[in-house]
């Protein structure tokens, strides 16, 4: 039986010696319960008795007297600085005074930083007797293309003559076609269908489908009907109508569009029908027909931006854009971000199968690639090329630069190694994107020419080339 603390322990055992209960016997004799009920009416009965005198709920409430609050403890005289301290303090503020504050970039700041750069372009601009307001593409490149190896990638526009980049080239040649149908619509209205219509495919179905209308037209002059076309008619619509500049070639070629009524019913609908003066001149569809089946395509040259640099040990460092790369910009991060799992992939165990797999992507990667060949003197030779074109045309571009063109000669890609099949790709001969190749005249000629007694001076290149030599930097 657990014996109460304090006051409780005299009435505990009152309670029971009225109830005739001895303290030992109570823990034997009650249940739990029961003695958790009588503790608290205990509990319950003292709380009551030391309450405090009642009230009568007629009365009115008292009031509590206050409780008195805790008087505050009188502050300490604090006395002053001493003499010493105060010259330590003044010491220190001095100190901080004249350490520089840390400077921090406002929108102030930043408008003065821009404008003076802007001043000093202009100063500069203006001594090179340029102005800043008039400032033309080609100084805009020359900005973005600083410290690459090549601007970018050219092309030769076959009909106006003009170089442009790659990126304008398709705009360009579609602005000359139409600029070219103002002189000959026809030849226009045909270089459109061949040149703008990318799938190949229908190009050569639709083109075949109208000369299928010509020869008709030319082989039966008196049968009406086919000098009409009903443009609702199934098969145009899915092979004619359907290929960009169609419709210039027969409005070109004499066709007139004309609504016509429909046999047995009240509508009318649209057909092309050749004008009469048309039929006057037959042979001139049968040569336009020759003329929509024998044309190809308008494409571009890829200007080969040849270049002729001084002796330089920066010959096989290069430098570029992203017009050589057969990538969007998204794929050239992940590239970035491939190659830096490169030593990884190069610790793995790897058949010989997946070693050309990755070869050949990664020769996939490169459109074009930038080739230099490096001759005895010591000049580099410099141009732009196809990744898929043969080592053929390579041979040919440095044949074309050289004094004595007749004279053979040999080409060694990186390490040495001596390019002897000319019918390869450069992306098969791993020139790709770019490489430094050596020039070497042939070993039995020079041979030759040294018993003779004869010894070639000066560079092997031709000087027109050569007067206009640059810097590699």
């Amino acid at each position: 039986f657990p014996v109460a603390e304090g006051r409780v322990a005299p009435l505990v055992f009152w309670y029971l010696g009225a109830a005739g209960v001895s303290p030992d016997s109570a823990s034997s004799r009650w249940p739990r319960t029961a003695m958790r009920k009588f503790f608290q009416d205990i509990k319950a009965d003292m709380k009551f008795k030391t309450a405090g005198p009642g009230q009568k709920l007629a009365e009115p409430p008292r009031e509590r007297a206050p409780k008195e609050k805790p008087k505050a403890a009188t502050p300490k005289s604090r006395q002053g600085p001493t003499d010493e301290a105060q010259m330590a303090a003044a010491a220190a503020l001095a100190r901080l005074e004249q350490k520089p504050k840390p400077w921090l970039p406002s929108s102030q700041d930043a408008i003065k930083s821009q404008v003076k750069k802007e001043l000093m372009a202009e100063a500069a601009a203006s001594e090179r007797g340029l102005s800043t307001d008039h400032k033309g593409p080609v100084s805009a490149v020359e900005e973005e293309t600083a410290g690459l190896s090549v601007s970018g990638v050219y092309f030769i526009c076959p009909l106006t003559g003009a170089t442009v980049r790659k990126d304008q080239k398709e705009a360009h040649i579609k602005e000359a076609i139409l600029l070219h149908s103002s002189r000959d619509p026809v030849a226009a209205s045909i270089m459109e269908i061949h040149t703008f219509n990318r799938d190949r495919e229908k190009v050569k179905l639709g083109v075949e489908t109208i000369a299928k209308y010509l020869d008709n037209i030319h082989l039966h002059p008196e049968e009406e009907k086919y000098q009409k076309i009903k443009l609702q008619n199934k098969v145009f619509q899915e092979r004619i109508n359907c290929l960009e500049g169609t419709h210039e070639f027969f409005q070109a070629i004499g066709f007139e569009k004309e609504m016509l009524p429909v046999p047995g019913q009240e509508t009318t609908e649209e057909y092309y029908v050749l004008k009469d003066e048309v039929l006057t001149k037959l042979e001139d569809l049968k040569d336009y027909k020759e003329q929509l089946l024998s044309c190809e395509p308008v494409k571009a040259q890829l200007d080969r931006q040849l270049c002729v640099f001084k002796p330089s040990p920066q010959a096989a460092q290069f430098e570029l854009p992203h017009d050589f790369y057969n990538l969007t910009a998204e794929e050239l991060k992940r590239e970035q971000r491939l190659r830096t799992e490169a030593v990884e992939k190069a610790s793995m165990l790897r058949t010989k199968a997946m070693r050309e797999r990755e070869e050949q992507r990664e020769m996939r990667k490169y459109n074009y690639t930038l080739l230099r060949v490096r001759f005895p003197d010591g000049y580099i030779l410099q141009g732009t090329f196809y990744a898929r074109e043969p080592v053929a045309v390579l041979y040919w571009f440095v044949r074309e630069a050289l004094r004595d063109d007749w004279m053979p000669f040999e080409l060694l890609a990186p390490g040495g190694v001596k390019l002897t099949d000319e019918n390869l790709a450069f992306n098969e001969c791993g020139l790709v994107p770019s490489a430094l190749l050596t020039f070497t005249w042939d070993a039995a000629v020079m041979a030759d020419i040294k018993a003779s007694g004869e010894e070639q001076k000066g560079s092997p290149l031709k000087p027109e080339l050569l007067s206009a030599v640059q810097i590699l930097s």
